[in-house]
């Protein structure tokens, strides 16, 4: 063999090694984020794989038409119901919240909240709440017209900006449908305004400053 060729066999040897020893940014955050609630949690956590939260085959269970069915079935979409998970993006608890709309309904502990299903409830309501302040105009002129062969819902509404937030929702909306969304899993707007439509959330009060 000549020295040419050990030369170049030795680069990407050496090539490999380094691409190895590395990851994305993005990969490398969340990594740094989840080993930090397994860290720092008492109670056992599950990594949810990528997929595995937002699973179209699996049926969700009915406790009703109200503000209890909702909440649980949206639940069980986001997470099977399960309070301690966090998805492969760093979502956490029973209804999947990012950091960043935690921080938005005084929740600035991420650790801690995993830790306390009261407080993932109470989450939940307060970031409906906000979210109805935000769509209140847009849930008045789109409930019972048609989008995208898909009856408009106000529990529909609330589903997707759970999902999507509340701006995505508002443009999904105002443009007819025809401006969408879809997140990581590839879940959208469409979709839960289609699956959670129908379910009586009168009980849930539009307020713009509502805090966990």
């Amino acid at each position: 063999m000549g020295k040419g060729a050990i030369k170049f066999i030795i680069l990407i040897a050496v090539l490999t090694f380094v691409s190895l020893g590395f990851t994305s940014k993005k990969e490398a955050n969340v990594l740094k984020n989840n080993i930090e609630i397994h860290n720092t949690t008492s109670k056992l956590v599950t990594v949810l794989p990528y997929g595995e939260a937002t699973s179209e085959e699996a049926p969700i269970p009915y406790v009703g038409n109200k503000y209890l069915g909702f909440k649980e079935a949206v639940a069980f979409k986001e997470s099977q119901g399960n309070y301690f998970v966090v998805n492969t993006f760093g979502y956490l608890g029973k209804y999947q919240f990012g950091r960043g709309t935690l921080e938005m309904i005084g929740i600035y502990n991420p650790q801690a909240f995993l830790q306390n299903p009261k407080l993932q409830e109470k989450a939940f309501e307060a970031n409906a709440s906000r979210n109805k302040w935000i769509l209140r105009r847009d849930i008045k002129r789109s409930v019972g017209k048609r989008m995208n062969g898909i009856l408009v819902t106000e529990s529909g509404i609330l589903a997707a900006a759970h999902l999507a937030g509340p701006g995505s929702v508002k443009k999904y909306l105002r443009s007819g449908g025809s401006q969408g969304f879809a997140d990581a899993y590839g879940s959208t707007v469409r979709h839960y305004m289609k699956k959670f439509a129908g379910y009586d959330v009168s009980s849930i009060k539009a307020d713009k400053k509502a805090k966990a």
